[in-house]
């Protein structure tokens, strides 16, 4: 990458301690573009397809259950292939923040792409919808995540350091999906836009483009600080993917953060896919307004206090020892959104409680996995980051798609019924009466667009109504109860100190490598 020698391309960063600037810049304002867009992928993609392109019915059902699940087959392969990429990239910008430049600008094209569906015949439709979701999540999207997320354990060793920037990382998160994506969609833009195609692809074009001057900040406000450290002293690895699969994979903490994270995830995407549907059918109506922005602003409040206790919380008691707490009343506040899922006030109260509990595992994740990177390098004497990110994103990507898939067929299989949009109150009489449907609502409570166009919501079947719930609080009862099991064995922390000072003295004692020999690795 001769390219990347560049001094219009240099890091913005040149301190060997964590700067406020970085915390700021690189950690917490820089991923907020992307990772808004992808917020609100998560929650409101499924919607586009089901509700404004109506392709719940398509094929029988099959199209939106199976083309989802190939999808992220397609996805976990390039992100295999990204994160031998990355391990393989040499650079004096480092291994990983190369490609979060690329990212910069494969994102907004990408995420464009997904809304701007042809109107065509149904196999038109399909294979747009199929090619612009792997473009952007097979491809950009995963050079983006892969990339951004080596950022925290490749920033530093210092695990307070480390630690801060895992939360001001997460602060990001949590501020786009918990704020604007839910609170500011379903009380402003939802019902602004409705299921019309047009408001949607310039919304989301808006958001994609953001993405460019957010992305580009990250990258010039972080630096590889453990990346040149490993360099310098020729400690990077060069093993096959499959040596590096066994070496992880014989590993039981880094077993155990798999196994965590796949568990979590399971159900953390499911919950995001039921969300809109919970709120528009379960426990209010369609685009109100106002029962999601209640779930969100109650349930989302401890993500706020997070911000100040979960980090002291973590350094006083460790950071497996208080997300294991969480998890206990993570579980018991799904399982009151379960029992009284229909009841709006028991359902915020029991929100509440869910949220406070999965406040540490928002905030530390990543610092402890990164721990088990620690861990794994003092037992093996390599850095793995590429490979070893490449196993998370898989597991995330490939979860998505197969809970995606999973809902989806849930939802059809149920009987899901996708709005209509009518002209008139007349209009939409006559449209509900031919199909035998039943409103939501009244029809003449119903609030037209402003250019008059009337979104009609159909009330759901039972069954349609305890799929969303199940999805939305039930299956996290579970997803909680087993994480605390699986968080008692992982006591990774335990023994870290001694062995990043290891770590420490033996990238000391090595031979410093030639200046010459860094410059040829650099031209590579």
């Amino acid at each position: 990458m001769k390219w990347m020698n560049s001094p219009l391309l240099n890091s913005r960063v040149k301190s060997e301690s964590v700067t406020k600037s970085e915390k700021w810049l690189g950690y917490l304002l820089g991923p907020a573009g992307a990772l808004l867009l992808n917020a609100v992928l998560a929650t409101y993609l499924n919607v586009y397809y089901t509700d404004v392109l109506n392709l719940t019915p398509l094929w029988g059902g099959v199209f939106l259950t199976v083309f989802p699940i190939v999808s992220k087959i397609i996805d976990a392969i390039t992100n295999v292939v990204m994160g031998q990429i990355i391990d393989r990239t040499r650079t004096k910008e480092g291994k990983a923040r190369p490609w979060l430049l690329l990212s910069a600008f494969l994102v907004p094209v990408t995420g464009i792409l997904l809304f701007t569906v042809p109107e065509s015949s149904d196999t038109v439709k399909a294979v747009w919808v199929m090619i612009s979701y792997n473009l952007f999540y097979s491809f950009a999207y995963t050079i983006f995540n892969m990339s951004h997320n080596l950022m925290v354990p490749l920033s530093t060793r210092d695990g307070t350091a480390r630690g801060g920037l895992s939360v001001f990382n997460q602060i990001t998160t949590i501020m786009m999906s918990g704020i604007l994506v839910a609170l500011v969609f379903p009380m402003v833009v939802m019902p602004m836009i409705g299921v019309d195609k047009s408001k949607w692809i310039t919304l989301m074009t808006a958001l994609s483009i953001l993405a460019l001057p957010l992305t580009l900040l990250e990258y010039y406000f972080t630096k590889e600080r453990v990346t040149e450290e490993a360099r310098d002293a020729g400690g990077e690895t060069k093993l096959t993917f499959a040596k590096q699969l066994k070496i992880l994979f014989t590993d039981k903490y880094m077993v155990l953060m798999y196994v965590y994270f796949l568990v979590y995830t399971v159900g953390v995407t499911l919950k995001n896919l039921g969300l809109v549907y919970y709120c528009n059918y379960v426990l209010g109506t369609y685009n109100d307004g106002v029962t999601q922005m209640l779930v969100s602003v109650i349930g989302g409040i401890p993500m706020g206090i997070g911000i100040f206790a979960v980090w002291p919380l973590a350094k006083k008691f460790g950071k497996r020892n208080v997300t294991m707490i969480g998890f206990i009343l993570y579980a018991v506040g799904s399982l009151i959104c379960w029992i009284f899922s229909h009841n709006l006030v028991i359902v915020l109260i029991g929100q509440f409680i869910k949220n406070i509990g999965g406040l540490p595992c928002a905030y530390v994740f990543m610092a402890l996995f990164a721990d088990c990177l620690d861990h794994l390098e003092w037992k093996k004497d390599l850095r793995m980051d590429g490979a070893a990110m490449s196993i998370y994103n898989i597991i995330a990507v490939a979860m998505v798609g197969i809970m995606t898939g999973v809902f989806n067929w849930m939802l059809a299989k149920a009987g899901y019924l996708a709005p209509i949009t009518a002209e008139s109150v007349s209009d939409a009489a006559s449209k509900l009466a031919s199909n035998g449907w039943t409103a939501q609502i009244a029809l003449e409570e119903l609030k037209p667009a402003a250019d008059g166009v009337l979104t009609v919501a159909m009330q759901q079947p039972d069954k349609v109504n305890w799929v969303i719930s199940f999805a939305f609080v039930g299956l996290e009862v579970f997803t909680g109860a087993a994480l605390v099991a699986i968080l008692f064995f992982l006591n990774v922390e335990k023994r870290l100190p001694e062995e990043q000072a290891e770590i420490k003295a033996r990238h000391e004692a090595k031979e410093p490598v030639g200046t010459e020999e860094k410059a040829a690795a650099e031209e590579a």
